[in-house]
């Protein structure tokens, strides 16, 4: 959700910053702007639209030259979508200029404040108090202005500060929207995250809430909100700048889809131990003592992460026998939820910024639980946060659609399965040889599955224009029918929901007619037969079956209008694969109907703000 990017050094900063908006495109924004310090004023430039509107502007433009800069891609909270809201925003002299990631929560109060005082505001935008509260503490020393002004702030930011007043010099702060400080050879940037940081450089510092950092040509320094100096520590990113392209592929999307057996693979990756049939994760910071001791298991996710915490939630009820519950993030801490330190709290986020996420863990914190991150962004706040973690090694997701993501939460969370069920003894060794055998095969079975995507196309070209679509399963591949659901409703805008199979009799089969596909996960389980008498129970009733089914089974194809077959696996890890073909048709029909399938409307790739 927005984005930042700036610069200072010895380069032409426009087409640094330009590149950069491109890079955070995958975020989500509706509006874009760049403001670049000359030797005597700044210039800015502003769209409603894409980087490709603010960039022919740009063009025709002969004013935006300089060796600082700033850019943002704005997400609307408050205030439409317009020129004038789109960031960055100044004060009343056009002398200081803020881009701001999240929400300043007593805007209102500040605003009458500084109405009163004379200050006259030109956008419906939270971010432009910021500016002005900025220039009214300004007397000669822009840091201590800006964190004067911080110290008025409730809610969230994530901003950086330019001014004419010393066009020699960035300011930025951090306070639960994520900002990370790049450190090239006489040049540094700040960043939301490290994608537009990757063709310049590999030095990273990672600004925690609170921090604020001040950069010049000659280097940086960093303080907190308080004005005490503190030492950072400069970090080495892992990504490269090749596995955030394209790569070909028309979409990142599908690139990252047939990415999954390798990025399972990494999942797995020192981790799966066939030998002795069991799994190790380094950096749990949990001692076998307080390990054997956990009670009670909670999941806390939002989204596609929501989904895989499901799925683990079977998996450590299975195979390790403790009791485990999935909460939404976003609900968590307002329901005073029962925790202690025999409790465990796994946050599960791609991004590692998820703003909910992120406060629950704190609130679990609060409460004395143990917890454990599953991100995949490392440096990440919830990645800093969490008392230890397992990172899934997914490679940088710019497609706002997670995929490889989801398949590499699941992976680490059977792994996590496999190594709390064999030291409770609650899976017999032959049972935790199956799994792990199993589990080492499923890149090649999901590749199988890819190799298939031909006749996946085909099938959307079929289904792409209904309305809605219904998705169910039953056991561990309910989650997978919510997943697939999601998939197809964020990136094609098509109605879909996921329910229990058995469900669809208590008020859902009252929709089924020849208008209303569904899609059955109907593979060789414990509830095949059950789930096979929901499939003649929607055929009796007009409607068409699109099933995934395990191959070799033919008496499928006697009642589905047709099916997507799955290679053969143990029905705890089932979910790696199924949700495979249910990602390729929501894409495909995707693409079919026109949409923009790495960028859809009103979504970000990260939700930094509640």
């Amino acid at each position: 959700m927005c984005g930042i990017i700036g610069y200072i050094g010895k380069r032409d900063a426009t087409p640094i910053i330009v590149e950069g908006l491109r890079r955070l495109e995958y975020r989500g924004y509706d509006s874009a702007g760049i403001c670049v310090a000359g030797k005597k004023e700044i210039d800015c430039l502003k769209v409603q639209g894409k980087i490709k509107d603010l960039e022919k502007k740009v063009r025709k433009a002969s004013l935006l030259r300089g060796k600082l800069a700033l850019g943002h891609t704005r997400w609307a909270t408050h205030g439409e979508p317009s020129e004038l809201n789109a960031h960055p925003h100044w004060d009343c002299k056009k002398e200081i200029m803020v881009v701001h990631n999240g929400i300043v929560e007593n805007y209102r109060s500040l605003k009458k404040k500084l109405e009163a005082e004379g200050h006259k505001f030109i956008s419906e935008t939270d971010t432009e108090v910021l500016a002005h509260l900025i220039e009214k503490y300004y007397q000669g020393d822009l840091k201590e202005a800006v964190r004067l002004a911080l110290l008025q702030v409730e809610g969230t930011y994530g901003i950086g500060v330019l001014s004419s007043l010393e066009p020699d010099k960035i300011i930025a702060a951090r306070m639960g929207s994520p900002l990370v400080v790049g450190v090239g050879k006489d040049e540094y940037f700040i960043a939301s995250d490290v994608s537009p940081l990757l063709a310049h450089t590999k030095k990273v510092i990672y600004l925690d809430d609170g921090d604020m950092v001040v950069l010049s040509k000659k280097g940086y320094q960093t303080l907190d909100i308080k004005n005490h100096t503190i030492k950072k520590k400069v970090e080495e990113i892992s990504w490269t700048q090749d596995q955030a392209e394209k790569s070909g592929f028309p979409h990142f999307m599908l690139k990252e889809i047939f990415q999954q057996p390798e990025s399972t693979r990494n999942a797995m990756r020192g981790r799966l131990l066939l030998k002795e049939a069991t799994a190790k994760l380094g950096g749990l910071n949990i001692s076998e003592k307080e390990l054997d001791n956990i009670k009670k298991i909670i999941i806390i996710a939002c989204g596609t992460s929501y989904y895989a915490g499901l799925i683990g939630e079977y998996l450590l009820e299975d195979l390790a026998r403790i009791a485990c519950e999935v909460e939404y993030a976003s609900e968590f801490r307002y329901r005073k939820p029962v925790l202690d330190k025999n409790t465990l709290v796994i946050a599960i986020s791609q991004s590692g910024e998820t703003a909910d996420t992120l406060a629950a863990v704190k609130e679990a914190k609060k409460k004395k639980a143990k917890t454990l991150g599953i991100v995949n962004v490392v440096g990440s706040s919830i990645a800093r946060e969490v008392l230890g973690g397992v990172y899934i090694h997914a490679g940088p997701e710019i497609g706002v659609a997670s995929t490889k993501a989801f398949t590499g939460q699941v992976t680490t969370l059977a792994l996590l399965a496999i190594l709390l069920g064999g030291r409770r003894k609650t899976i017999s060794e032959e049972r935790a040889r199956e799994l792990t055998s199993s589990l080492d095969r499923i890149p090649l079975q999901i590749q199988n599955i890819l190799d298939q995507s031909d006749k996946i196309k085909e099938i959307a070209k079929i289904y792409k224009d209904h309305k809605n679509f219904l998705f169910l399963g039953r056991g561990y591949n309910l989650p997978v029918a919510l997943e697939g659901a999601l998939k197809l409703k964020e990136i094609s805008y098509i109605h879909a929901e996921g329910y229990p199979a058995a469900e669809m009799k208590h008020g859902p089969i009252a929709l089924i007619d020849k208008n209303m596909p569904v899609v059955f996960i109907a593979t060789k389980d414990d509830v095949y037969n059950k789930v096979m008498s929901n499939i003649e129970e929607v055929k009796a009733r007009g409607g068409r079956v699109l099933a995934l089914a395990t191959e070799g089974d033919k008496e499928i194809k006697k009642k589905a209008n047709h099916v997507i077959y799955l290679p053969k696996t143990l029905q705890a890890l089932t979910p790696l694969l199924a949700v495979v073909p249910l990602q390729l048709l929501a894409y495909y029909i995707a693409v079919l109907r026109g949409c923009s399938v790495d960028q859809p409307r009103h979504l970000a790739k990260s939700v930094t703000v509640e």
